[in-house]
């Protein structure tokens, strides 16, 4: 017996790779031979299951949302190129406890992918989870070469509060993406503005008030036709993505300045399972065991514990994970044999204590091993 450990990060505790080492070591402990395949859908932690996966990781200097320069990574196979907000610019670029939702910035991003470019990525994936601005993604697009001003004339350097700020913008300095396909894997489907869009949805996660969130909705508006109004070269506005698009509302409005760059959207969980060849790696295995910090309502509409069991069949799947919001009997629909929850082995709160959460993780992965060598 060969059991196939592809789980998500447990958000806030543990990354993928702790996770499946947690329950590898429990199934080990169980007689239960095992491999590693941590997961990733195009957010966080989608670096570091491409390089789990065979690709390198190339360093890279950027500044993160607060404009503090750091070190992050990008994930290359000498084609396909892993970029993510979360390291470069996302909330866990700031210090602990901070937010800062009306200046942060996208323009790390646009450094990692502009190093993706040098690199000679001939496809690039755009993972825009865990971010800390609400810009649009103009300083993404600062990042690539182009360049606002207001309306003196004077550079703008883009952030939520500033993006009302800008007059004119220009892309004659664009770093020429010709020959690169940009895709951005995602499941996020919010539209740029309105009740579901950016601001409106994400502002207050990343500690906006009701009236900055306002201020962040005009600021979008502004930028969108804006670009809309000054497409990139060799396109036309006819190829400018409209505010109402699924998905250009996701990462504070990047998901709109990746589309006007030219970008296409992907489901992001079946997308990661064939860059990472899933399909490869489970084929000598007789079980999977998957997981995610928690599975609900939206597990059931194809997060990535669910896409797992759908391309494991007809391998029986388990799943552990922190916490279950679902009967048993939604999650056999789902097509997992057993789901083991951190919450129902422990009544401490395990979602913000990583060595407890990888004490649970590992005794629950002993738990499956003890069924699966029962079964055979």
């Amino acid at each position: 017996m060969r059991v196939l450990v592809a789980p998500d990060k447990f958000k806030g505790s543990l990354t993928a790779l702790e996770v499946a080492e947690a329950i590898g070591r429990g199934l080990a402990a169980a007689g239960v031979a095992v491999r590693l395949f941590p997961l990733a859908d195009g957010g966080d932690g989608s670096v570091d299951a491409a390089v789990c996966a065979g690709s390198t990781a190339h360093p890279v200097r950027v500044h993160g949302a607060d404009g503090e320069l750091r070190d992050a990574a990008f994930a290359f196979d000498g084609t396909t190129a892993v970029v993510e907000v979360a390291t470069t610019c996302g909330l866990a670029t700031l210090p602990a406890g901070e937010l800062v939702p009306m200046s942060a910035s996208s323009h790390g991003f646009g450094e990692a992918v502009a190093a993706a470019v040098t690199a000679g990525a001939r496809r690039i994936v755009l993972c825009l989870g865990g971010s800390a601005s609400t810009d649009g993604g103009a300083g993404m697009l600062t990042a690539l070469g182009v360049r606002f001003r207001d309306a003196h004339g004077g550079e703008v350097d883009p952030a939520g509060e500033t993006l009302i700020k800008i007059a004119d913008l220009d892309v004659s300095g664009l770093l020429p993406l010709g020959g690169v396909e940009l895709v951005v894997a995602t499941d996020v489907s919010n539209p740029l503005v309105g009740p579901d869009g950016a601001a409106a949805v994400f502002g207050p996660q990343k500690g906006a008030t009701p009236a900055q969130v306002d201020l962040l909705e005009v600021g979008l508006s502004h930028l969108a036709q804006l670009l809309g109004n000054n497409p990139q070269p060799g396109a036309s506005p006819a190829d400018t993505p409209g505010v109402e698009e699924p998905g250009v509302g996701a990462a504070g409005g990047l998901g709109f300045a990746c589309r006007w760059l030219g970008a296409q959207r992907v489901p992001g969980a079946d997308f990661f399972l064939d860059l990472l060849d899933f399909d490869g790696a489970v084929v000598d295995c007789t079980a999977v065991v998957t997981g995610e910090g928690r599975i609900d309502g939206q597990t059931l509409a194809g997060k990535l514990p669910a896409v797992v069991a759908s391309r494991a069949i007809p391998r029986p799947v388990y799943a552990v994970v922190g916490q279950s919001l679902l009967a048993d009997d939604e999650c056999q629909r789902l097509g997992l044999r057993q789901v083991v929850a951190l919450a129902d082995l422990d009544a401490a709160d395990s979602s913000r204590d990583p060595e407890l959460s990888r004490r649970l993780t590992e005794q629950a992965g002993t738990l499956i091993g003890q069924r699966l060598r029962a079964r055979e």
